[in-house]
């Protein structure tokens, strides 16, 4: 990995960032090991030592490759990492998958967290929430709100292109992982969320990124599954080779039918429309 030196103006935000954690007695980290997290993760290390743990929540809306990931990540951090198991699909309504699907998501995820904390004696919870974050739909920043969670990037000012910039410079391998949201983000809101169809989701886009698509969403529509990729990857469906290769991987997680979204992948797709 080439050297990044970080700009003056960035640098002075991750002095912020490691100002503001050095002010914590201890803390547990949110933990999904995505680009954000992984971030805070380390500079909290870096600045807490032994006093900063991570926790991660293990479930069927989770790709199952970020939950190998995130473990992997903490090992060599070192940092002592608690793994959880929450089963959203549990929680009363979230399986209706009402429009604040990810409030309750979240409430449980935070109220694990507060429970773990307490067990070890840590001061603070936090996440990796960035500014960017507060312009989207985020029902689970209410939840986060009522449990008292810290959002450390923000607080420093951090946007997502700057945190991929800082963790470049620092050395991590999650300086450009594609974003991961947890696979209940892929059903239009009001459709049922079961863990066969969870399963058909994770499945087809562990394929698709089998077949070299860097960022992939496969959206449920029942027996229909809508491919959403960069605009710059649309171009790839012409081969008529790898046209069918998605076709047969689709259709073998349990998919009937196969479309590509020709706007191209659009982080919170979904989320359009709702207020």
């Amino acid at each position: 990995m080439d050297a990044v030196v970080l700009e003056p103006a960035l640098d002075a935000k991750l002095a912020q960032l490691r100002a503001a954690l050095a002010s914590l007695p201890s803390a547990l980290v949110a933990f999904s090991g995505g680009v954000d997290s992984s971030l805070l993760l380390r500079v909290a290390r870096d600045v807490l030592g032994p006093r900063v743990t991570a926790l991660t929540s293990v479930s069927p809306t989770n790709p199952e490759e970020d939950t190998a990931a995130a473990a992997i990540l903490a090992a060599a951090l070192a940092v002592a990492h608690v793994v959880v198991d929450s089963n959203e699909l549990e929680i009363p309504h979230y399986a209706a998958n009402p429009t604040n699907r990810c409030y309750l998501c979240k409430d449980r995820l935070y109220e694990i967290c507060a429970s773990e904390a307490r067990a070890r004696g840590l001061a603070v919870i936090l996440d990796g929430v960035n500014v960017d974050d507060l312009g989207d739909y985020r029902p689970g920043l209410r939840a986060a709100e009522e449990h008292g969670v810290r959002h450390p990037l923000v607080e420093a000012g951090l946007h997502k292109a700057e945190l991929r910039t800082i963790s470049r410079a620092l050395g991590l391998d999650t300086w450009d992982k594609p974003a991961s949201p947890c696979l209940s983000s892929r059903f239009p809101y009001g459709t049922e969320i079961t863990r066969e169809r969870l399963r058909m989701v994770g499945v087809a886009e562990s394929a698709l990124r089998a077949l070299e698509f860097r960022e992939v969403r496969v959206r449920f529509h029942g027996e229909l599954a809508r491919i959403e990729v960069s605009v710059a990857e649309l171009g790839r469906f012409a081969d008529d080779v790898l046209r069918a290769a998605v076709l047969r991987a689709v259709r073998d997680a349990g998919f009937r039918h196969v479309t590509l979204d020709l706007e191209g992948f659009r982080s919170g797709s979904l989320n359009e429309g709702v207020v």
